[in-house]
């Protein structure tokens, strides 16, 4: 879910919201939290008549699972479709930026990247017909999100370890596109970019703090210490990872027909995107109860290929060696953790819609320790009340 990652964005999902995952249910005309159906429908008719069904009726539920931007499925036009807006209540200044996620999804139509087919972007913030913000429309891809073991019963060990080579290999493919090629070539500034995302990812915990953070704040220091050298630039999608994409097949066959959730998009270090698949990759590892507050459906026993074999393969198709990823994923989990703090402040404040947000804060600091052992660091010995607070 963000941006937890990116550039200008600045909290993320923890749990992906997935186009064709279980909805919250709402009842017949009834509107989910941040969404005005009757009036998603005035404005389909006036901007999008060719998707308007002559007496049918719009539905929309909030798609489960998202810890971000808010998704909502939307049944009874032409096509089914996805709403994407930002999230109720506390949202810092450069998160959640729909005019981003749209625009990249829209420069990757022709990619070999597969995308959700965008269909438009509205700025409601002053009309509040819809959303009363930024939102943006896009078609529902087919498929399902596959973000606990759970999930992966119906595909054969052989299936996964296919579909697992096809989403790295979607990832080598996104970072050899040219951005200039799909219209993005001012997208981000890469010049400085790993020391530019310190400073922003400090400036969106600074916004979000409640209490103190000293697990995550040792974290910064000691990443801030040994920012490595970026040896090349690409498309960054941010949070790139099993459960940001759409799955189908069943029994044998299993490929991606979607990735989602771009709106920590930029330009920058492609090994940034690794290193936060990596670490979700082996989420399940990590320590606390991350596990259970961030399920993985990646299960060697069920056919998922290791890590290793993994980067070898984004290396092979990439056509790149890949250097030793030690920052890249403690940078991840100190993104991720300031995510989690961002979510746990949205909790206080009563801005989450869903289950879940409670648990939020508890994995701030088990995350921070494990980025500092990343680096080879040994996170002092401190109490627990930062993870519970």
């Amino acid at each position: 879910m963000t941006a937890p990652h990116a550039e200008t964005a600045a909290s993320a999902s923890v749990t992906n919201a997935a186009s064709d995952s279980a909805p919250d249910t709402n009842g017949p005309g009834a509107n989910p939290p941040g969404l005005n159906v009757p009036g998603l429908q005035r404005w389909l008719a006036a901007a999008h008549p060719e998707l308007v069904v002559a007496g049918q009726n719009l539905t929309a539920s909030v798609i489960a699972g998202g810890r971000s931007n808010l998704t909502y499925a939307v049944d009874g036009a032409a096509r089914p479709l996805i709403v994407r807006r930002p999230p109720l209540g506390h949202v810092l200044s450069s998160a959640h930026d729909m005019r981003r996620e749209h625009r990249v999804i829209s420069a990757l139509a022709t990619s070999p990247v597969p995308v959700p087919v965008a269909v438009d972007l509205v700025d409601d913030t002053e009309a509040g017909e819809v959303t009363g913000t930024l939102f943006f429309v896009m078609e529902r891809s087919p498929g399902r999100v596959l973000s606990r073991p759970a999930h992966n019963v119906g595909f054969t060990p052989a299936a996964l370890s296919r579909l697992s080579i096809d989403l790295v290999r979607h990832l080598a493919d996104l970072h050899s596109v040219d951005p200039g090629a799909v219209g993005l070539d001012d997208f981000g500034r890469p010049d400085g970019f790993l020391a530019r995302q310190l400073t922003t990812w400090r400036r969106q915990l600074d916004a979000s703090r409640s209490r103190e953070t000293p697990e995550l704040d040792r974290l910064q220091a000691a990443l801030e210490a040994d920012v490595p050298e970026t040896a090349r630039t690409s498309i960054v999608h941010g949070d790139y990872r099993l459960d940001n994409a759409l799955v189908v097949g069943d029994g044998d066959e299993a490929h991606v027909s979607a990735i989602l959730d771009w709106e920590m998009a930029t330009l920058g270090d492609p090994l940034v995107d690794v290193g936060m698949f990596a670490m979700y990759w082996e989420i399940a590892d990590l320590p606390g109860a991350l596990s259970a507050a961030v399920p993985s459906a990646v299960d060697a026993a069920a056919g998922y290929p290791g890590l290793d074999e993994m980067v070898a393969e984004y290396a092979r198709h990439a056509g790149i060696a890949v250097p030793e990823l030690h920052w890249y994923r403690a940078f991840a989990a100190y993104k991720l953790a300031v995510i989690l703090e961002g979510i746990h402040y949205r909790f206080q404040q009563g801005g989450t819609v869903g289950d879940g947000f409670d648990q939020m804060g508890g994995l701030v600091a088990p995350l921070a320790r494990a980025g500092l052992a990343s680096l080879g660091t040994a996170p002092q010995p401190t109490t627990t009340e930062s993870e519970t607070r």
